[in-house]
């Protein structure tokens, strides 16, 4: 699972983690809309100079904060247009190395040990319902599967990466 990367672990412990400014939301919110967008333009963004954004992203790789840089794709443009939330009962413990091994397979994007009346939630784009059926077939063959519920999407109204700003609640 040379591309698979467990989370637990991810977020540094608080007392190393800095704690983000309203600039740092700023940078970071800029950078999810494009991460591609260069030092300069910014900078003009955030009211910043190139180098002083760059420290700042440096920094913010450095605490954890941005994990890694990636190209998001879109699925039917790249042959996969089918998108489906699979729901995993299982015996036991989930994930288990049989289980896990679902991760090498490029139509998942996502596997989540959950609460609730299932073990885990699986996020998959496919070609086609049989290439669902397919990693279904997959997916019932790992020892200690009980079932699976899918639930096909039908339309995307917003589908985003995790977001810097913060919703104020009164309490």
């Amino acid at each position: 699972m040379s591309n698979v990367r467990k989370t637990d672990a991810i977020r540094p412990e608080a007392a190393t983690r800095r704690a983000l400014d309203a600039l740092d939301r700023k940078i970071l919110g800029a950078l999810t809309v494009d991460a591609g967008t260069g030092y300069a333009e910014l900078g003009q963004k955030v009211g910043l100079s190139a180098p002083a954004v760059h420290d700042r992203v440096k920094k913010l790789r450095a605490s954890g904060c941005v994990r890694r840089t990636a190209a998001l794709l879109d699925g039917p443009a790249i042959g996969k247009p089918l998108l489906a939330f699979v729901h995993v009962d299982t015996a036991g413990w989930c994930a288990t190395k049989e289980l896990m091994s679902i991760a090498e397979l490029p139509e998942v994007e996502e596997i989540h040990s959950v609460t609730g009346d299932t073990s885990m939630l699986i996020k998959v784009r496919c070609a086609s319902s049989r290439a669902l059926e397919a990693l279904l077939a997959r997916l019932y063959a790992a020892p200690n599967v009980k079932s699976t519920k899918s639930y096909i999407t039908l339309s995307t109204y917003l589908e985003r990466p995790a977001q810097a700003d913060i919703t104020e609640f009164e309490e």
